[in-house]
C-alpha cells in the first residue's frame, strides 16, 4: 500500500486565494492548488492489512463539524528554510480531531509522530532559497488570511513515496456530524 496520511482537505475558493501567494521565490516548487491540505497524522508506509485496520478505526471517530481559518505566513527550516506554509488558527476541535487520530494510531502499535502538530498548509518546497529571500516574500505576504471555512470531514490520503506535494488519491472519508 502506498504513504498514508491523514488530512484536512482545503476548500478550492481557499485554494485558489492561497494560489494567487505563489511566484516572487526563487528556488520554490510551488504545490498545486488541488493538493492543499492540512495533515493531521502522517502514517507512513504499511502493508495492506494494516491499510485496512486504519481504515477501519478510523471510521470510529465521532466529532462534529467546525470551523477553521488560515492566518499568515511563515516557513520551516529557520536559516536553511525548506518550506513556506500558511498558518491554520488553531481551535479545540481541531486539536482534539488531531489527538483522536495519533491516539488510533497508537492503539494499532503504529508509533507515536516525532513531531509537534503545527497545523499549516505547505504552499511550496524550498531548495537552493536563501533566508533573506524567504523572509523578503513572507514580508510582502505574511499578512495572508482567509475567510473561515467549515470542516466537515476529514480524509485519509495515500501518496508515491519520494514525490511530495502531490499527487495525493484519496482512500477514505470520515465525515464529521
Amino acid at each position: 500500500m502506498p504513504r498514508l496520511f491523514t488530512a484536512i482537505e482545503i476548500p478550492r475558493d481557499v485554494g485558489l486565494g492561497l494560489s494567487m501567494l505563489r511566484g516572487g521565490l526563487s528556488g520554490a516548487r510551488w504545490i498545486d492548488p488541488e493538493h492543499y491540505h492540512v495533515t493531521l497524522r502522517f502514517i507512513g508506509d504499511v502493508d495492506d492489512a494494516v491499510g485496512r485496520d486504519i481504515m477501519h478505526m478510523l471510521g470510529e471517530v465521532r466529532r462534529s463539524a467546525f470551523e477553521l481559518q488560515l492566518e499568515g505566513l511563515d516557513q520551516f527550516g529557520g536559516r536553511k528554510p525548506r518550506a513556506v506554509y500558511a498558518a491554520v488558527r488553531s481551535t479545540p476541535a481541531l486539536v482534539e480531531l488531531q489527538a483522536e487520530n495519533e491516539r488510533l494510531m497508537q492503539r494499532l502499535r503504529l508509533g507515536a509522530e516525532g513531531r509537534n502538530f503545527k497545523p499549516h498548509v505547505t504552499l511550496a518546497r524550498l531548495r537552493d532559497a536563501s533566508a533573506r529571500q524567504v523572509a523578503d516574500y513572507l514580508a510582502t505576504r505574511g499578512p495572508y488570511r482567509s475567510q473561515p471555512f467549515k470542516v466537515p470531514r476529514f480524509v485519509l490520503f495515500s501518496s508515491r513515496d519520494s514525490v511530495g506535494g502531490g499527487p495525493y488519491l484519496v482512500e477514505a472519508v470520515y465525515p464529521l456530524a
